[in-house]
């Protein structure tokens, strides 16, 4: 796991923005694994920043997002479909047919899990997955106690990431149960994983992940298992890291170091 730790959350957006940007660059063709979240939205904002300026193109890309509600169709303006709508495939003008999500509205949401699992694994796996990490240490809506092994599921969401995730939803609205979430298999069958984490509330989750034991306490602890995993943070996230000075003396002022 290399940590890359960057002086505030402008670098850090920036940095992780960087990284796939490159990664486009590189395999033009490449499938992402996308995030969503208050963490994501500047960096959607990079990259379409980037793509108007010419620097990167996202229209030969496919990508699969982390996760959905449960009960919200891809119109309702709370749900992840209209998050990415939004804030990078509409005003990129990207092919809907090379943006997945999980279809929330699913008649049998068990079904539709299996089905967009399978569809990763159709598509060839996923090159790249971007990952941000919740206060309680989920990664997707993989919510403490998540098998380590899972699959895309359907998963309960806890009290905290419900209210969390309340500012998103309006006075009289009620933030769903349950979504519809890659694994943390899914997840770690991915060919490279960044996850983004700025801010104080993040520290305590972001140390448990990298220095925690691997335990189902703090599902992003699973990423100790990916053989490339990058964790970008800011110097707020970072804070409670044990390790810190060292990780900055692998990777000064958060350049990616071939050792």
């Amino acid at each position: 796991m290399k940590l890359l730790i960057l002086p505030d959350p402008a670098a850090a957006v920036a940095r992780c923005a960087q990284i796939i940007a490159q990664t486009l660059t590189e395999t033009p063709q490449a499938v992402l694994g996308l995030a969503t979240g208050g963490t994501m939205e500047p960096v959607y904002a990079d990259l379409v920043r980037r793509a108007e300026a010419g620097e990167v193109s996202l229209e030969r890309m496919t990508s699969f997002n982390l996760d959905e509600y449960v009960g919200l169709p891809p119109e309702h303006p709370q749900s992840y479909h209209t998050y990415m709508a939004e804030r990078l495939f509409g005003p990129l003008g990207l092919d809907p047919a090379r943006t997945h999500l999980p279809r929330g509205d699913a008649e049998d949401p068990a079904t539709e899990a299996a089905r967009y699992d399978a569809a990763i694994g159709q598509a060839g796996g996923i090159d790249l997955q971007l990952l941000g990490i919740g206060g309680n240490g989920h990664i997707g809506f993989n919510e403490p106690s998540s098998s380590l092994a899972s699959p895309t599921r359907v998963k309960t969401l806890t009290s905290a990431t419900r209210e969390a995730n309340a500012r998103f939803f309006g006075p009289d609205e009620t933030v769903p149960r349950f979504a519809i979430t890659m694994g943390i298999a899914t997840i770690l069958r991915s060919r490279r994983a960044v996850l983004l984490a700025t801010g104080a509330s993040k520290a305590s989750a972001v140390a448990a992940m990298v220095e925690g034991p691997l335990s189902a306490r703090c599902p992003a602890s699973a990423l100790q298992l990916h053989p490339s995993a990058t964790v970008v943070l800011d110097t707020e996230a970072a804070a409670e890291l044990e390790l810190r000075q060292y990780y900055e003396t692998v990777h000064p002022k958060g350049q990616e170091v071939m050792l």
